[in-house]
């Protein structure tokens, strides 16, 4: 017998019911977006490699250590190949679309959203796979339409509440700060370049080597013998211009007033170079340490990093692997059963088992049909196990006289009913 070939490390097989509640989750995002005014973009799955590292950062983990890139073959010799990665975000795709395809020529601010994988070659831990899923949406327009200004942080920000709380999460934080912008950034990171000089060497590993590269990243760290010195390094609150300090107040003031609560986490930065003011992350509890559950900000330069014109945004990705943990840990969402077993009975009757859920299916009803070689014992059995709520009868009597015994599988109840009452009866009340 050959070797069982299994599912790569770090990717798994979704499977039912579980992929119920991923439809459950996903459907709630159209809905709750829908009303917000935005629209789906879908972007490849495969993306040139330049994109990331002139968008995320050449020196972030994320471009360094866990991307999946590799040299695509030339068609001749003399071609020099092409660099491609599997995406590991989706904000750069979504703005080199904007670019690509002259998006700003288009009325107001481009308010997208999007489904689907992304990539990255990191240590497989719980809720986090090397082929994970992201629900991500972005704002992206010119200054004229008002991309900058910091009642779209806050929309957005109230829009994500909003989903959560349309899911049933509850006992979120989110998590907001201010990571300045070209203005105040170099000054602040002098600053913690300048206070990390002579406590860095007592530090982990990870935050020797970001003190050099990237030392913003070093305030993101999670080794707990870390946290007392990080607590006395230099704050971004503290050096922000004037104008960031204003836009920063305004984003509060605006979600005071809508009553969505935050709290000002001074040491919060997201992992990627593109983000300018407004950072913000939800957390939630169920997930233990890593208890991110989604987060974002600002990346008012990036379109000009790609080539394009000028073009402020602001932008979120939701992990939805560890949305749905979160959903299954602390709000118990299960999937929906079919409505009804069609139990055939005897020679023939497949066909009228299979015409009658034809015209069930037609009204919504979730129909499962079994066979008519099956006995009906097998046949209750089998819908028991199903979790199916309804078992009915179809034999040659039924099909003559248009009466159907209907059977209620966790009370025991049975009824003769008549075709035309079948749906109201097994179609859960809405």
């Amino acid at each position: 017998m050959a070797n069982l070939i299994k599912a790569v490390r770090g990717t798994r097989d979704l499977l039912p019911p579980e992929t119920g509640t991923w439809n459950f989750v996903e459907s709630a995002v159209r809905d709750v977006f829908r009303v917000y005014n935005f629209q789906e973009i879908r972007t490849p799955i495969l993306e040139d490699l330049q994109l990331f590292q002139r968008s995320v950062g050449e020196e972030t983990d994320i471009v360094s250590k866990e991307m999946f890139a590799w040299e695509d073959r030339a068609r001749a010799q003399s071609e020099k190949g092409q660099w491609l990665a599997l995406r590991p975000e989706n904000t750069a795709g979504v703005v080199r679309a904007y670019i690509e395809h002259k998006l700003w020529e288009r009325p107001g601010l481009q308010r997208l959203y999007y489904i689907g994988p992304q990539f990255r070659r990191e240590r497989p831990q719980k809720g986090r796979y090397r082929q994970f899923y992201q629900i991500g949406a972005e704002v992206i327009g010119p200054t004229a339409a008002g991309s900058e200004s910091p009642a779209v942080d806050a929309e957005l920000l109230e829009m994500l509440a909003s989903l959560l709380e349309r899911l049933g999460i509850q006992g979120w934080t989110l998590n907001l700060n201010s990571v300045g912008c070209a203005n105040d950034r170099p000054v602040y990171l002098q600053a913690l370049r300048d206070a990390l000089k002579d406590v860095v060497h007592a530090m982990c590993a990870d935050c020797q080597r970001r003190a050099e590269t990237n030392p913003l990243r070093v305030l993101d760290c999670k080794v707990p013998q870390d946290q007392p010195i990080i607590e006395k390094l230099p704050r971004m609150s503290d050096y922000l211009d004037e104008s960031c300090r204003t836009h920063f107040a305004e984003v509060q003031k605006i979600l005071t007033a809508m009553e969505v609560p935050f709290v000002v986490d001074h040491r919060l930065v997201r992992g990627l170079d593109y983000y300018t003011r407004t950072a913000f992350e939800f957390t939630h509890g169920a997930l233990g340490a890593q208890n991110a559950i989604l987060g974002g900000g600002r990346y008012d330069g990036l379109s000009e990093s790609l080539g394009g014109p000028p073009a402020p945004g602001i932008g979120f990705a939701i992990g939805e692997d560890r949305l749905v943990m979160t959903l299954q840990e602390s709000a118990g969402v299960a999937a929906h059963p079919a409505d009804v077993y069609i139990a055939p009975l005897g020679a023939g009757m497949n066909m009228h088992a299979a015409k009658l859920a034809r015209e069930l299916r037609g009204k919504g009803v979730v129909v499962v049909a079994g066979d008519e070689s099956f006995k009906l014992k097998k046949s209750l059995e089998t819908a028991s196990k199903m979790g199916v709520r309804f078992a009915l009868i179809l034999g040659e009597n039924e099909v003559n006289s248009g009466q159907f015994a209907l059977k209620n599988l966790s009370t025991g109840e049975q009824a003769s009913v008549g075709k035309t009452e079948i749906a109201g009866i097994v179609t859960p009340s809405k």
